[in-house]
């Protein structure tokens, strides 16, 4: 099983290979793959978006050095086509999506209101910065990279952030206990999940199956259709999230920002559970009615 090395990345694909061998009678080896993403200090852009975290995963898999890969689903680029003869034959039960804002331990600011005009909070997202941007304006948001601990280290040194955005799932699987506050903003598509990537043809598919959860497929299937039919680019504020309601129908939400927050576009529809892809097809020409095109195409990419 091939993941990125980061300590996030392997302890969620060891959490995965557990979960595989209690299903089967099968021994997994988790072997941690140096990615170009991981390699590079700056700007993600620079390297064409969040794919380059899975570029050499990918060649592994299809070189056969590796059976089976895990992916975060959220830094799987809706642009571009996946490789083809690879299949996401699982998509593990989602986790939570919530956003949620940390500050200094040794401070005593502990929530959003109370940060001083012009405070700093470290983020790589353009989803976070833009939501942020239409809830706190004066707020600097500044581009933060690198793994959780390394995060929360500079954070805690108090010198660079007064509060930083960290996934909550990312924290949970990390067995990291801090206060936060959890962000009133929606999440980018495929928060939460796990995606496990395998050769079309090979035997490992059909293993890997045992993993997959049909509400999160559902819901993983509207929201990633939306972000295709938009065709935004790694730097484009792009959110949306999908949920089976209480009457049994599947809903999308879906948000396109500017780079500021200060412009955005909305929409929200619903159909049957096993219409996912139509349902983010939908939303999606809803959202470039509304504006969606000029709003991407306003944002450098």
């Amino acid at each position: 099983m091939g993941t990125r090395t980061s300590p996030l990345a392997m302890v969620q694909a060891r959490g995965v290979a557990a979960r595989l061998q209690e299903l089967a009678d099968v021994t997994v080896e988790v072997v941690g793959i140096q990615t170009g993403g991981d390699r590079h200090k700056g700007h993600l852009g620079e390297l064409g978006g969040k794919g380059a975290f899975m570029r050499e995963i990918d060649r592994a898999l299809l070189a056969g050095r590796v059976d089976i890969a895990v992916h975060c689903l959220k830094d799987v680029p809706g642009d571009v086509p996946r490789p083809d003869g690879l299949v996401f034959a699982a998509y593990v039960a989602r986790d939570d999506v919530a956003d949620v804002m940390l500050f200094p331990a040794a401070g005593k600011v502990q929530c959003l209101a109370d940060l001083a005009p012009g405070a700093r909070v470290g983020t790589s997202a353009v989803r976070r910065r833009a939501q942020l941007g239409r809830i706190r304006p004066d707020l600097r948001i500044e581009y933060l990279r690198g793994n959780v601990n390394s995060r929360l280290g500079r954070l805690d040194a108090g010198e660079e952030f007064d509060a930083i955005v960290l996934a909550r799932a990312g924290l949970t699987r990390l067995g990291i206990e801090r206060p936060g506050e959890a962000l009133d903003i929606l999440p980018a598509v495929g928060s939460g999940v796990l995606a496990v990537d395998c050769r079309a043809d090979s035997d490992a598919v059909e293993l890997v199956r045992l993993l997959d959860h049909q509400e999160t497929r559902r819901c993983v299937s509207a929201e990633r259709a939306m972000l295709h039919g938009l065709q935004g680019h790694c730097n484009s504020p792009i959110a949306g999230h999908a949920r089976i309601e209480r009457d049994g129908r599947l809903s999308l939400r879906g948000m396109v920002f500017t780079q500021d927050g200060s412009r955005f576009v909305h929409s929200e529809e619903r159909s049957p559970v096993e219409q996912g892809e139509d349902l983010g097809a939908r939303v999606a020409g809803d959202l470039l009615r509304k504006g969606a095109r000029d709003l991407i195409g306003s944002v450098p990419n």
